[in-house]
């Protein structure tokens, strides 16, 4: 399944090889809604769908909607609304409502180009926008971005940020676990290890993993308000690399692993190293939520969970 931000890489590989293709996005929700607003669906003219809107149900309206707009070439609104005694079935909770935005990828609707300079921005990891009229007015590219995809008024403001990328240095055995569980959660992993007999593709599969050192590896990446980084190796002279790097970047989380008295020593080395208090005070540890873990995959679990928590804004 795609990550959100891959769906308008995927639109526009469709659109470049010559598929015709609509995109329908939730722009507004009432009570419980599975999909929250800004979710995205591609329909391609053969029938083919990538993404959802919804738990399921309303997916085949949608997709006979998109169909037709292909078609058409133009744009069309649908709202929904579910009854309590089918709320279940369809997964609109107690009376939940939807409305969906469908619009052609076509000159009087989703214009062309606006899918490959999308796709462009985002494989540079920088984000997108587009004002979307809900009103049958086509799309255009927003010059600035709200915080996040909204309706205001007669127009619908989608905002696709870069998928959050986990930086995990360490190629350890809690690090098995959860790169693979950032990696399904729906962040990218980057694992970076100089030590070769723990950086191997094979302790982790489908994982990118870097043998070399942190400072050397991280100069070389995006370090923007959609990382984060977790370190896990116990060891000063990796550990300490790294976050001498990330300490004056703007990521959303830096924690590392460790016993409050090695916490304790970390954070008087970087101190002595000319660090601000303030950049000290970013960095969480020990890392993960106190939940009694013990085994690498619950304290995997629990690093995960505070990083999510962060990612989402939540206090901890």
């Amino acid at each position: 399944m795609l990550a959100d931000d891959e769906l308008l890489l995927q639109a526009s590989r469709w659109q470049n090889t010559g598929h015709k293709l609509a995109l329908a996005f939730v722009i507004q929700t009432w009570g419980s809604s599975p999909r929250q607003v800004g979710s995205l669906m591609l329909v391609r003219g053969d029938g083919q769908v990538a993404g959802s809107v919804s738990g399921g149900c309303v997916e085949g309206a949608v997709i006979d909607a998109a169909l037709e707009m292909i078609e058409a070439g133009g744009s069309q609104r649908l709202d929904f609304g579910v009854a309590d005694s089918t709320a279940w079935e369809v997964g609109l909770s107690c009376g939940g409502q939807i409305s969906i935005l469908v619009m052609a990828v076509s000159k009087t609707g989703f214009a062309p180009a606006l899918l490959d300079d999308a796709a462009k921005s985002l494989a540079q990891r920088v984000p997108v926008g587009f004002c979307l009229s809900v009103s049958g007015g086509g799309a255009r590219r927003a010059k600035s971005l709200p915080p996040k995809s909204e309706l205001i008024d007669d127009e619908f403001w989608f905002v696709q940020t870069p998928r959050p990328h986990i930086i995990i240095v360490g190629a350890v055995h809690i690090s098995q676990h959860l790169a693979s569980m950032a990696s399904q959660a729906g962040f990218v992993v980057t694992v970076i290890d100089p030590r070769r007999t723990f950086a191997t593709a094979d302790r982790f599969p489908g994982i990118d993993v870097v043998f070399d050192w942190p400072d050397r590896v991280l100069g070389e990446i995006g370090l923007d308000q959609e990382t984060a980084l977790v370190a896990l190796t116990h060891d000063p002279k990796i550990d300490d690399a790294a976050l001498h790097m990330v300490l004056g970047k703007p990521l959303f989380h830096i924690a590392c692993l460790g016993s409050k008295r090695t916490h304790a020593a970390r954070l008087q080395r970087l101190g002595d190293a000319g660090f601000s208090d303030a950049d000290i005070g970013r960095i969480k540890g020990p890392a993960g939520l106190d939940i009694g873990a013990k085994t690498p995959a619950e304290i995997a679990i629990s690093v995960l969970a505070e990083l999510v928590a962060a990612f989402r804004g939540k206090p901890v």
